[in-house]
């Protein structure tokens, strides 16, 4: 091992991980606190990343809340990160100096249709004993990506989950072109409204809907034709009435991308045209999702989407550096010890676009004593 093998072994980074709530508490909910976790030395083929910002997802709160397979004490949170390469293993490596954002998830590289092994996400938990809630980061240097131009660290942080996800639902299973019309339910949500965003770009006309009169109204400003509220009994009745006055010619759906399950497949099914898609990448709502006869008749497509490959997720950035498209942000808060905020504001699910946290705002002090 190198000398600067054995001196990056000593340095330490702080760290938000998973503690065990106390006894007793109910109801469950575990902790999130902030500690000194050691660096390990640099392997062949990895790479020190400084962290810039770390984006929350609600799978960060079902951590929390005991709800996620392979919950594993003591991990750092996080599945989200962007920043600098600030060393290598290889002193002549390309991406020194480089910004990047970190690959979420493993186990899934390019087969077109499930992972190849077993499937596991960043942070929390024993499948990929890394998380993003550091200051510092060793990684595989082939688990980043160049972040595009275009997107500074903050927003960089609110893309790879989101984006992956949202790719996989609206461009390999709903096949959203130009001309289509696309509901996208729940809109407000990180996947929503990047979904929302690349099917602007494609070309379609996206509708939406929400609980919130304030979230149809900011996503109108963002590009979306219309929404409806889902909270209102007949929904589906007002938006066929809005796809019909709009465009009398085309008024049904080709895709719905939806996170709620239920009933959104009888509900719409009037209105989404023979052979329709409906992806369904989550179920907030209901466990189960209607699927009748009359939909079979219809041809209409039920879609199981989660998050995406490896693959996917480099063409979905290719397509953001070409679109210029930037994720909406809802919160951004200032540093590791604001995290509880973070969790809180997921938690309540008022946000509309995601909640980043930055990181980079210490002294590199410890990197520099770590170099003499």
């Amino acid at each position: 091992m190198s000398a600067s093998h054995l001196r990056l072994s000593a340095r330490s980074t702080q760290a938000i991980v998973v503690q065990k709530s106390p006894p007793g508490r109910n109801p469950l909910y575990h902790d999130a606190v902030m500690e000194d976790k050691p660096l390990p030395a640099l392997g062949t083929g990895q790479i020190l990343v400084k962290i810039g910002a770390a984006g929350f997802n609600h799978r960060d709160v079902w951590i929390r809340k005991g709800q996620y397979p392979g919950i594993t004490f003591g991990s750092v949170f996080g599945a989200d990160g962007a920043g600098t390469v600030i060393e290598s293993a290889d002193p002549n490596d390309t991406l020194l100096h480089r910004r990047v954002f970190l690959v979420p998830m493993r186990g899934w590289e390019t087969d077109p249709n499930a992972p190849e092994s077993t499937f596991g996400i960043m942070g929390g938990g024993n499948l990929v004993p890394i998380g993003t809630f550091a200051q510092y980061v060793v990684v595989e240097r082939d688990q980043v990506i160049p972040t595009p131009d275009h997107l500074d660290d903050v927003h960089a942080a609110a893309w790879p989950v989101g984006g992956v996800t949202a790719w996989r639902a609206v461009v390999v299973n709903a096949r959203v072109e130009a001309g289509d019309n696309v509901l996208i339910t729940g809109i407000g949500g990180g996947v929503a409204l990047i979904a929302m965003q690349i099917c602007l770009a494609r070309g379609a006309s996206v509708y939406v809907t929400s609980g919130s009169d304030e979230k149809i109204d900011k996503a109108i400003s963002l590009g979306a034709k219309a929404g409806v509220k889902y909270s209102t009994k007949g929904w589906e009745k007002e938006l066929e009435r809005i796809l019909k006055e709009r465009n009398p010619a085309n008024a049904l759906l080709s895709a719905i991308i939806d996170s709620g399950g239920g009933d959104v497949m009888t509900k719409t099914g009037k209105i989404l045209e023979a052979g329709g898609r409906v992806v369904v990448y989550g179920m907030t709502a209901h466990p189960t999702v209607t699927f009748t006869m009359r939909e079979i008749l219809k041809n209409q497509q039920l879609i199981g989407s989660t998050m995406g490959s490896h693959n996917d997720l480099i063409d979905a950035t290719n397509f953001i550096a070409e679109h210029r498209i930037v994720p909406v942000i809802s919160h951004v808060l200032d540093g590791l010890e604001t995290a509880e905020e973070g969790f809180e504001l997921i938690r309540r699910g008022e946000q509309f676009g995601k909640v980043v946290m930055k990181v980079g705002t210490y002294s590199d002090s410890i990197l520099d004593r770590a170099r003499l």
